[in-house]
């Protein structure tokens, strides 16, 4: 059995907590020359933040129509402000303090979710979110994906895995909780690398871990390769495999955050079936009982 992030926050603050996508308007290193140029080879032109609110709209503004989306459902009022799309400490402290600041203040916001990679944390945006932190809990997903380099220079992640544990012990250090996002099904992989870097990320001392299976999108450098046969997408019984032994492999006091993830269907090139959300949680859901 496996604690999902539902049960965690129910515990935490006595009901269900929604998130709420938001953008802070940065882009990513591996777009903009930086590091490099079209970012990771799967991910879309929305930096991986298809449900996130438009960055033109203040903070507080994309936090109100954030709430309408889901009032109906939420009569008690808790939010995650999610900020998602690109890497959201990816600009100064003074660009980005009065965004996070803005989102905290919200009295509804009971946590400051922010999404980014491991080599855009700075010692001055470290001093900001324990600063915040102190305030409201902050999360800092960071987008990992692999523990296999030769995958990683396939995906154009653009650092190595020194730099992931590095951010990782200095997000640590300053209490900070900390989630990573792993991807299953990223080709040129096997089921045994993937459970490897599981192993690796629940070996690393982290709060949480997100599993997402990979998704091939319309537009991406990944559909390309996709389209010219280069790799298969994963079968949903494969996935659930690969599922099962991930969760043998995760802490008993690390929180799962997500146990598949949701593609854009309207880009959504592979695998289809996982456009059918209701029934693959529900196998999902099978699957667990079954251990």
């Amino acid at each position: 059995m496996y604690k999902s992030v539902n049960q965690y926050l129910k515990e935490k603050f006595g009901c269900k907590v929604y998130k709420i996508a938001l953008s802070s308007g940065c882009t990513c290193p591996n777009r903009d020359g930086t590091i490099g140029v079209g970012g990771c080879i799967f991910c879309s032109n929305q930096g991986s933040g298809d449900f996130a609110q438009e960055n033109s709209l203040p903070i507080r503004e994309q936090i109100r129509k954030g709430k309408e989306l889901v009032a109906a459902k939420n009569r008690n009022g808790k939010y995650i402000a999610y900020f998602q799309s690109f890497t959201n400490t990816y600009a100064s402290v003074e660009e980005l303090e009065p965004k996070f600041r803005e989102a905290i203040d919200d009295e509804e916001v009971v946590i400051l979710s922010i999404a980014t990679r491991p080599d855009c944390i700075s010692d001055e945006m470290l001093l900001l979110l324990s600063e915040l932190n102190r305030i409201k809990p902050v999360w800092i997903e960071l987008g990992f994906q692999t523990m296999h380099e030769h995958t990683a220079r396939y995906i154009r992640r653009g650092y190595e895995r020194a730099v992931y544990d590095d951010a990782v012990n200095r997000l640590k250090a300053c209490g900070i909780e900390v989630i990573v996002h792993v991807i299953l099904g990223l080709p040129g992989e096997s089921k045994e690398e993937m459970l490897a870097t599981v192993k690796y990320v629940a070996d690393s001392g982290v709060n949480g871990i997100k599993l997402q299976l990979l998704h091939v999108l319309r537009g991406t450098d990944l559909a390309c390769e996709y389209e010219a046969g280069k790799f298969e997408v994963l079968t949903l019984d494969a996935y659930l495999d690969i599922l099962r032994d991930a969760l043998q492999l995760l802490p008993p006091g690390m929180i799962v955050h997500r146990l598949t993830g949701d593609g854009n269907k309207k880009e959504l090139i592979a695998p289809m079936w996982s456009a059918d959300k209701k029934r693959v949680l529900n196998e999902i859901n099978k699957m667990v009982l079954k251990k």
